[in-house]
């Protein structure tokens, strides 16, 4: 990809990023110290969409530093955005930071560390720098244009090479380890994304010969109640594929940026009507997200080959999601 930022500001913009993703996150943490069993949260629209004040003095604290250092930047932040009426995507062509002070707040609230700040550049509709820390488990992951995907700066992703980076396994999703997650959408509704995620949470689960031999078999599933996090641990390759729809594109946007730049692939949950057709690379407002870890050769397929057959594999297993939404 061409970026229209120099590699040199770029770099100046990844390190501005490194340092405001820490101070953000020892701010969750020293509220999650003072929380306590009458802490106050609000709920959006149900009972499981929560923001907390920290939500909102988190993202505060982020977009000061960012409007003090980049003036002409645009900023797009969860708690501003779900104050507002509209539900357009509004990223555009201009450098855009795109940001959630609490990934996780359902996480935070019960102090499972399964929670982190995330923050992302996005240039031209594709994330260049993505930064995740997640500060109950001392986990920074991040990424900038051509300078790879890290874990707390020292270890590159993926984190498997034993010598090399694996193949996806030949019967994926067979033998893979799947993310993914239930959602804020409980309404139980017949035919509703929900009913259709739990269907294919179960076909991707179930024995090789069920549901006229669609079952996947996967070695396990994992929700962790955080979409960036499951980005960055597909990233590291301690899962295979994340198959998700619902989340918007601060959600994602860190994750996906880590995740290409250890080189990850990203594509659309829903299959299309031609599923041996080509793959093409995720929107990024779409709401819908298929992510297959970073993959080496095997003795018949390169590294890419293994991944677009686990995406095609996967499609045949799930189920369409109706996450429309206008300007994506």
């Amino acid at each position: 990809m061409d970026c229209p930022i120099p590699q040199s500001e770029l770099d100046e913009i990844y390190t501005f990023a490194i340092d405001l993703a820490r101070k953000a996150g020892n701010l969750l943490l020293e509220r999650l110290n003072e929380r306590n069993s009458e802490q106050v949260y609000t709920e959006k629209e149900n009972a499981v969409d929560l923001v907390t004040q920290t939500d909102e003095d988190v993202e505060t604290l982020i977009k000061k530093a960012i409007q003090n250092k980049y003036p002409a930047h645009n900023f797009i932040g969860e708690e501003t955005y779900a104050k507002g009426s509209s539900r357009e995507y509004l990223i555009d062509e201009k450098p855009t930071w795109c940001v959630d002070p609490l990934d996780g707040t359902v996480n935070f609230t019960h102090a499972f560390p399964m929670f982190c700040v995330s923050l992302s550049l996005i240039v031209s509709h594709r994330p260049v720098i993505g930064v995740i820390y997640a500060p109950m488990l001392s986990q920074l992951f991040s990424s900038c244009l051509n300078r790879g995907a890290w874990l707390n700066e020292s270890v590159r992703l993926p984190l498997i090479r034993n010598p090399s980076i694996p193949p996806m396994p030949a019967n994926a999703p067979g033998k893979c380890i799947l993310a993914c997650e239930w959602g804020k959408d409980r309404r139980d509704v017949p035919g509703g994304n929900l009913e259709r995620k739990i269907e294919s949470f179960s076909t991707l689960a179930m024995e090789r010969n069920a549901r006229g031999g669609l079952g996947g078999m996967v070695h396990g599933v994992r929700s962790l109640g955080s979409a960036t996090l499951d980005l960055a641990y597909t990233a590291l390759g301690s899962v295979d594929v994340w198959w998700e729809g619902g989340c918007w594109e601060w959600d994602v946007a860190a994750g996906i940026a880590i995740l290409l730049e250890a080189g990850g692939l990203v594509t659309t949950a829903n299959p299309p009507e031609d599923i041996e057709g080509p793959i093409e690379d995720v929107r990024l407002g779409s709401r819908l997200y298929l992510a297959i870890r970073p993959a080496g050769p095997s003795a018949t397929e390169t590294g890419r080959q293994t991944q677009e057959r686990t995406v095609r594999e996967v499609w045949k297993r799930v189920k369409q999601l109706d996450y429309s939404r206008p300007g994506a």
